[in-house]
């Protein structure tokens, strides 16, 4: 049987009793839109965060989208974020007209260098963009300060760091606003496409939830434009409801996980995930460097392993991103990272014998190249 980075099975075994429950209990609800299971994750994933409001939507891009909008962001601005990240959240700033400005990132832990930002900021920057990636947070203190000092928004996109913690504070909770993807292989993910924007700002909320509904405030008459059809439905969020009771739990298993990766591929010439000073990595994947990246992959193929790469292309680079401007060789670091990086599987239930069936086979490719 092939080894794959991710399974969902193991785990909707462990849970399905639950997640049945969740789906039942929406269903005779009577309310399959924007009811009781959206409005009780929403308050529970604020409470959980220790923020003001949370707004529901209907996928992870659409949470950056929205939040950027709601906070003012638009045609002829300017976002400062990084390139070794997932196109959405490039696809969301452009879709707003806004302008993607990219940084380079740690040669260690590929999370946005933060000593490089006000050099970027120009007259028609608008908003800073952090992605926390991997699984852990990029340092906040100093681009909650620059946001300060140079009036901008500072939007989180948190979007594989549920759970992840910077100096004791939950990721999400230390912009103007945090985007979260409920991508079914996230930390707390959904079993299909949903998102969520936390904010503390009142302003931001009543935008948001105007922003998800068309533009709506009251049923068929809309006050803001444009709006957008947006919502987090009714099933996903109630099988997020029971998931979120777990998600501490989840966000250990996965680090028990990478201290099993640790222990057995540390003496060798595998460079293995380096964790942030004050950071609780929540390892939404485990990403591992090796020079001979490619060989190591097509290798283990023999083994039944197939392994994914987070990720091959920086955004940069892509074809459908040409008219930025941005040239190979603009952002080094994130380009020769984007050559050599892998990553092994990685999800709570992941079975031991499956890693250490990939741990012996990644030491024997290792010892043969």
């Amino acid at each position: 049987m092939t080894t794959y980075v991710w399974d969902y099975l193991p785990e909707y075994e462990n849970e399905r009793a639950d997640i049945h429950d969740a789906i039942d209990t929406v269903l005779r609800s009577g309310q399959l839109v924007l009811g009781r299971s959206v409005r009780g994750f929403e308050e529970e994933f604020a409470a959980f965060h220790g923020v003001g409001h949370c707004v529901g939507v209907d996928n992870g891009t659409n949470a950056i989208k929205l939040g950027l909008q709601a906070a003012g962001v638009g045609p002829g601005d300017e976002v400062i974020t990084v390139s070794n990240t997932a196109a959405p959240t490039v696809v969301a700033i452009v879709s707003v007209g806004a302008t993607p400005v990219f940084v380079d990132v740690d040669d260690a832990t590929y999370l946005m260098r933060v000593d490089q930002v006000e050099a970027a900021i120009t007259p028609r920057t608008r908003c800073l963009l952090p992605v926390h990636l991997y699984g852990q947070c990029v340092d906040m203190a100093p681009l909650r300060a620059l946001a300060d000092r140079h009036g901008l928004v500072l939007l989180e996109d948190c979007a594989q760091a549920h759970a992840a913690r910077h100096h004791g504070r939950l990721a999400g909770t230390f912009g103007d606003a945090a985007a979260f993807s409920f991508y079914p292989t996230k930390v707390l993910g959904a079993y299909g496409d949903a998102g969520a924007t936390i904010t503390s700002d009142a302003t931001i909320d009543a935008n948001l939830r105007r922003l998800r509904y068309y533009g709506m405030e009251e049923r068929y008459y809309v006050v803001q434009s444009p709006g957008h059809n947006s919502r987090l439905d009714e099933l996903h969020a109630e099988i997020l409801r029971r998931k979120l009771r777990r998600l501490d739990a989840y966000a250990q298993g996965r680090r028990a996980i990478a201290q099993r990766y640790a222990e057995g591929l540390g003496d060798t010439d595998l460079v293995l995930p380096a964790i942030a000073p004050g950071n609780d990595h929540v390892y939404y994947v485990y990403v591992v460097r090796h020079p001979r990246r490619d060989a190591v992959i097509e290798a283990l193929k023999a083994y039944d392993i197939s392994l994914n790469i987070s990720y091959p292309w920086p955004v940069h680079t892509m074809s459908g991103f040409a008219y930025l401007g941005w040239r190979e060789g603009s952002l080094p670091v994130t380009e020769k990272a984007a050559g050599e990086i892998f990553s092994l599987p990685m999800y709570p239930s992941l079975p031991g014998g499956v890693q250490d069936k990939v741990i012996g086979a990644l030491r024997d490719v290792l010892a043969t190249l």
